[in-house]
């Protein structure tokens, strides 16, 4: 019998995960509107799902950026399901709390005097769209390391002005691509796209990446709710 031998270097994650099958039968199916099936086949293949993309998901290796010139003129479809919200920006603070040693209490000021970090990358929509944009903010991980994280931290949580909730785990948060981002291809960022800030990564999907981000809660443990849609069947991973 021949062996299909594969180079290790050419095992990437997503290459990975279409051999084995692992990926995302729930995750798709919970995207195509089949609740009661996806609901079951959630339920079996999530632990292992976390396990799988844990395991080979390198949390320092940079995703590959774009060119200025990839940048198209096709916006960010805007997705909110209450709306956009009202924010004063002369009165918004950033709240990180949970499993820290020092909370901390952010103005738009402040978070714009911290080091300016920007990148080109593809955003990713589980509906099935996707756009290539330059976002500009501060890196989570020098929030996170303001705020001095405990030991025990391994999750945060992601709170918005419009309700949505979200989760992440701390590896992928710590990730030098992942933003607290407030600008859009080197313009303030829109209100629609999330403004005064939202998360932007390149290893998450469309729906982790929280917009209107208002508070970080770093925890030791998930509870029953992970976010405002894996609580209706999405896979909680969501990575790329």
């Amino acid at each position: 019998m021949n062996l299909i031998r594969v180079p290790r270097s050419e095992l990437t994650r997503r290459r990975f995960l279409q051999f084995s099958g692992i990926s995302g039968m729930g995750f798709l199916l919970s995207g195509c509107g089949a609740p009661l099936f996806s609901d079951v086949v959630n339920n079996l293949s999530e632990p292992l799902n976390q396990k799988v993309e844990t395991l080979i998901f390198n949390p320092q290796k940079p995703v590959p950026e774009f060119s200025k010139s990839d940048i198209k003129p096709k916006e960010l479809l805007v997705n909110s399901f209450k709306g956009n919200p009202i924010i004063d920006q002369a009165k918004y603070r950033l709240i990180v709390d949970g499993d820290v040693n020092n909370p901390l209490s952010l103005s738009m000021a402040d978070i714009q005097a911290l080091p300016l970090t920007s990148m080109i990358i593809r955003h990713v929509c589980v509906e099935g769209w996707a756009a290539i944009v330059q976002w500009g903010g501060i890196r989570l991980r020098e929030i996170v390391a303001l705020a001095q994280p405990k030991a025990n931290a391994k999750f945060a949580y992601f709170k918005s002005a419009d309700g949505y909730y979200e989760s992440w785990d701390i590896a992928s948060v710590l990730h030098p691509q992942t933003l607290l981002a407030y600008q859009k291809n080197g313009e303030p960022l829109p209100v629609e796209n999330g403004a005064p800030l939202r998360l932007a990564s390149p290893i998450k999907l469309g729906y982790k990446q929280s917009k209107w981000v208002t508070k970080v809660t770093l925890v030791s443990y998930l509870s029953p709710m992970k976010g405002y849609w894996e609580d209706q069947g999405y896979e909680w991973y969501g990575g790329l």
